[in-house]
């Protein structure tokens, strides 16, 4: 069989004493973190401010291997994380100041920056001198420019005020208004891209109290929420937030080693400009002091289990060491620890599984990883999630996964008999039962909430039940009532990782048919037994929908930011060179035209366009990394049309030449198609339409072409071949003599 074969399986549990030691076993795994060996990025000159170190920011650039690192005066640097090098950098002036982080707009790949507070700096990687580059005076103050893969930059103004950059370039001198009171000054901020949706979240203070502001763009509103003070507790050192279902959760970390957590629902009916509201909180971690209170560290949200922490000290260490420190915050142990030379500040990163810590005068970048172990795990039967976790969700500044309950919410519950008809996860929550009724009779925004509570407060092990029995009663509903589609409570379902396809077989039907791309995408990645009539039919959907009506979804990061780099690669050179192993003069020996051999454009030519937009091309991606049987796959391919087989097999083609002479283009941690999958698809499809495909005449040039494409292949590996012969020749040639024992040879001098 071609491709991953499958192993399917339906498996029934009784209720017998092993059984229930399996659950118990479950519930007591253990999240395990480590941090890896890691090394220096950049020096960097500290100011005589302690608190700032000579960084401003670290902000993701077109993957996870290429940061982007602004000093604290006049320097914007691209490195090469792996390599440790740097590949760009532009320097402003003396006597100006780079006064906010530079970012990286991915849609037109683009610097931004802010000098002087109130000059915005644009310009590109072609631009040696960032001074003769796009630049305008805007009427206010900037504080920061806030940025979210595949988003228009938001700028952030010191009064409070937000505009998106392309308004702001159009009338740079328009009138900026004011949103904070007097006095009231900014001290943190980031941009959250959730349920299709931004989101601006700043932290102000004011004659020592602080207050959040949640600014929505879709109704424009912000809500303003005032923290909780308390007598003798200075102001939190660091802020990170996450989006988790239908919430944004936001933590702080104070000089006492508390690490609170608030949770915001990203849908209110607050329609005013300004509602004070109060900030309800939960302790979500407690660090230890030694002596008084710490005056500097920073913590970081990796996963539902793990808080990285700077700052803090060790609590086995000595005294005057400064760690870094990954928390368990389900047992509130510390599991993995690195000792950080010199002055630690209230900075700290994470991109892409690397931590970067600034400390003294040094920029260092640490791997880290969180494992989760349990008897699955040790069993070698645990799906591994990574991946699926880590891309939750999308927001900048400090992206982080999911995160887990505060200690209050009954995290530790006492083991307790269940059944699935009735699961009770607390006294505020709604049973299954009361669940199952409200699915039948309530709104979609009504039931969207009630699915993402249960889902945050209720045990893991619980969900495995209850997730499969709500699926099940959404898509009843859905089937039966037409306007009845709750898009967020299947999404939240499907991230609990607690369903697959036998158990809800409907849901991915349902959501070929409603077209829902973006939850089929996630149920392609996590579901391991989808049937291939179901990936047929998937597939036909998305050959059949126009381009223009992709757009505007909300796909996966790393699919989309991998087909960017793909179409974005050099294209080979036209003056004969190899790349590869494949020459052009070897493919016009075997009649293949080039760009320069006729006046139209082949499409076979090297340097030939995606034939499909980025959007389809990532949902393609998806069926060519499913698993399948050749033969059960065979006669569900019959039922796609020509015209769709035929632009199937343009981007397979585009694919298989990319693969083929742009090396590189596949890039490590990128969820990505590989080229054995590409090539066995390719042999699918016209296996299932060759005669078809033959006879159709928009078919025949691209048959002809992939024809000529093999054959000049073919001679260029039976060339290759007699090279290989040669080279073996010439080497058993240069094998010294043989010499018997005894020899005698005759040396002339003169």
């Amino acid at each position: 069989m071609r491709g991953t074969n499958r192993v399917s399986c339906t498996v029934r549990l009784a209720v017998t004493p092993f059984n229930l030691v399996v659950v118990e076993s479950r519930k007591a795994c253990l999240n395990m973190a480590a941090l890896y060996e890691g090394y220096t990025l950049c020096i960097n000159a500290t100011q005589q401010n302690t608190s700032n170190v000579g960084i401003q920011g670290v902000e993701l650039y077109a993957d996870v291997d290429h940061v982007l690192v602004t000093d604290s005066s006049r320097t914007v640097t691209v490195y090469k994380v792996s390599d440790q090098k740097p590949l760009g950098s532009w320097t402003v002036k003396q006597g100006q100041t780079i006064t906010c982080p530079a970012v990286f707009n991915t849609q037109t790949q683009e610097y931004v920056a802010i000098t002087d507070y109130k000059v915005v700096r644009v310009w590109k990687d072609g631009d040696v001198n960032i001074d003769q580059a796009f630049k305008a005076t805007v009427s206010a103050d900037v504080f920061r420019v806030l940025s979210a893969p595949d988003c228009e930059p938001v700028v952030l103004f010191r009064n409070g005020a937000t505009r998106f950059m392309n308004s702001l370039l159009a009338a740079p001198q328009q009138h900026i208004e004011e949103i904070l009171s007097e006095g009231e000054v900014i001290r943190w901020s980031t941009l959250i891209k959730a349920d299709q949706q931004l989101v601006v979240l700043f932290v102000t203070e004011q004659r020592g109290e602080h207050c959040l502001c949640f600014q929505r763009f879709n109704p424009n509103t912000l809500v303003k929420h005032r923290f909780v003070t308390e007598p003798g507790l200075s102001a939190p050192h660091s802020f990170s937030a996450i989006c988790r279902g239908s919430n944004i959760h936001l933590f702080y970390l104070y000089s006492n080693g508390s690490v609170y957590e608030s949770v915001l629902p990203l849908r209110t009916s607050e329609t005013g400009i300004h509602v004070i509201q109060a900030l309800p909180r939960s302790l979500h971690l407690s660090l230890p002091v030694r002596e008084g209170q710490l005056t500097l560290g920073a913590a970081v949200v990796l996963d539902k289990a793990h808080v990285a922490v700077v700052g803090f000290p060790h609590p086995s260490a000595g005294a005057n060491k400064d760690y870094l420190c990954i928390w368990n915050t389900h047992f509130h142990i510390p599991q993995a620890s690195k000792e950080m030379p010199g002055m630690i500040y209230t900075q700290l990163w994470q991109c892409g599984g690397r931590l970067y810590v600034p400390h003294g005068k040094t920029l260092s970048v640490i791997p880290f990883e969180c494992q989760k172990s349990s008897l699955a795990a040790a069993m070698g039967k645990l799906k591994q999630s990574g991946q699926s976790e880590s891309n939750s969700c999308l927001m900048t500044t400090q992206p982080h996964s999911d995160i887990t309950r505060a200690p209050g919410n009954n995290r530790r519950l006492s083991a307790r008999q269940t059944n699935a008809s009735n699961v009770m996860t607390n006294s505020s929550t709604l049973t299954v039962n009361q669940l199952t009724e409200h699915i039948e009779k309530g709104m979609v925004e009504d039931i969207q909430l009630a699915v993402g509570e249960f889902v945050y407060q209720t045990p893991q092990t619980e969900l495995q039940l209850a997730a499969g029995r709500m699926a099940l009663d959404l898509v009843s509903r859905s089937q039966t009532d037409s306007n009845f589609y709750p898009h967020s409570a299947f999404l939240q379902l499907l991230k609990t990782e607690c369903l697959c396809y036998s158990v809800c077989p409907e849901l991915l039907l349902l959501a070929v048919e409603k077209k829902d791309f973006s939850l089929c995408q996630i149920a392609f990645h996590l579901f391991p037994d989808i049937p291939e009539a179901i990936t047929c039919a998937y597939l036909k959907a998305v050959l059949s929908t126009p381009d223009s009506e992709m757009d505007t979804l909300n796909l996966d990061t790393d699919s989309m930011m991998f087909m960017k780099v793909l179409t974005q690669t050099g294209c080979p050179s036209e003056n004969g060179s190899q790349q590869n192993g494949v020459c052009l003069p070897a493919l016009l020996d075997s009649g293949f035209e080039t760009p320069s051999s006729r006046p139209q454009r082949d499409p076979l030519a090297l340097d030939m366009n995606c034939p499909v937009s980025l959007h389809k091309s990532a949902l393609l991606n998806e069926v060519l990394q499913t698993s399948y049987s050749d033969r059960l796959l065979l006669p569900h391919l019959k039922d796609l049309t020509v015209p769709e087989v035929t632009i199937f097999l343009q981007y397979l083609q585009f694919l298989y030449l990319k693969y083929s002479h742009e090396a590189g283009v596949q890039i490590q941690g990128l969820r990505s198609p590989t080229m054995a999958q590409i090539v066995d698809w390719v042999c699918l499809l016209l296996d299932a339409h060759f005669t078809v495909l033959v006879m159709a005449p928009e078919a025949k040039r691209l048959v002809s072409g992939l024809h000529k494409f093999v054959r000049s292949q073919v001679k260029l590996y039976a060339e290759l071949d007699k090279i290989e012969g040669s080279l073996q020749v010439l080497k058993k040639a240069r094998q010294p003599e043989d010499f018997a024992l005894y020899s005698i040879k005759v040396i002339k001098l003169f």
